[in-house]
């Protein structure tokens, strides 16, 4: 596995891998869901690519930046046990050189809601990052998690709408045994908050199992200690609810200090359970 750090060093890493190459973006602090995608994508491709970029475009004044967790030996020692081939791991003056870029790609009218509400400006910092990543590392294929899915929804769209000729594929939402997507926040959480978290899970399937938002959010009701931002159900494109077939809850919640996300795939009227 070669690890680089520069434009120049980049391109010449990238001349080498040969087949199909599949590229997985992260900002690092890596878990057993990127591990997931990586694994998926190392199934898939002939070559695998993966970039550790803290990407400060996508962080609001209040949010975390400074205390996002930075664990790039760790991320380092998992990206070689899953195969990866090479591995981009930019300071922030090498991804901005001239400083933060004045022209960013805008999401639409997908990115101002949800969590384009909540976190303005998140998501044009998200597809500005993205398509960079793409323009440098010029994949094949390229894939994400579905715990992001309004991310993917936006990626999709704009891979879609500047004709770029790759292949974006999601990755199922990886579990801890009790409910909880895994995410680098997770260890922000304290044992109490961490307990208190599973309510995300919960109120997901209550609202799957009884095909309304109003069992979701008497699960809510029962942890107060949660503030809850959304619980939505909406179609499999985030548009208003289908009243038969697949559809999509979406939630997020402060736990502590610390917002977390998550989502189900269901279908209305018929079994439910997670869909890729």
């Amino acid at each position: 596995m070669k690890v680089v750090a520069t434009r120049p060093e980049l391109r010449a890493g990238r001349a080498g891998l040969t087949g199909d190459v599949a590229v997985v973006m992260t900002m690092g602090a890596l878990h057993a869901g990127h591990a997931a995608l990586l694994r998926r994508a190392r199934a898939e491709a002939g070559s695998l690519l993966l970039t550790v970029f803290v990407n400060p475009l996508q962080f609001g004044p209040a949010e975390d930046l400074d205390r996002y967790p930075r664990t790039l030996e760790a991320d380092l020692e998992l990206a070689r046990a899953e195969g990866v081939d090479l591995v981009f791991a930019p300071s922030r003056e090498v991804m901005y050189p001239g400083g933060d870029p004045a022209v960013r790609v805008d999401p639409g009218p997908l990115g101002s809601v949800l969590e384009g509400a909540s976190r303005p400006g998140f998501f044009h910092g998200v597809l500005t990052v993205v398509n960079k990543l793409f323009q440098l590392t010029r994949p094949d294929l390229a894939y994400f998690g579905e715990k992001d899915y309004q991310q993917l929804g936006l990626i999709r769209a704009m891979v879609r709408d500047f004709d770029l000729p790759i292949d974006v594929r999601g990755v199922p939402t990886v579990r801890e045994p009790d409910g909880l997507a895994r995410s680098s926040r997770n260890r922000y959480l304290a044992p109490a908050e961490r307990e208190a978290a599973l309510v995300l899970h919960r109120a997901l399937r209550a609202a799957a199992e009884a095909g309304s938002v109003e069992a979701g959010l008497a699960e809510y009701a029962l942890v107060p200690e949660v503030k809850l931002d959304y619980l939505v159900l909406t179609d499999p494109m985030l548009g208003p609810a289908p009243e038969h077939g697949p559809a999509r809850l979406l939630t997020a919640a402060w736990v502590g200090g610390t917002r977390l996300i998550d989502n189900l795939g269901v279908r209305l009227n018929g079994p439910v359970g997670e869909q890729s």
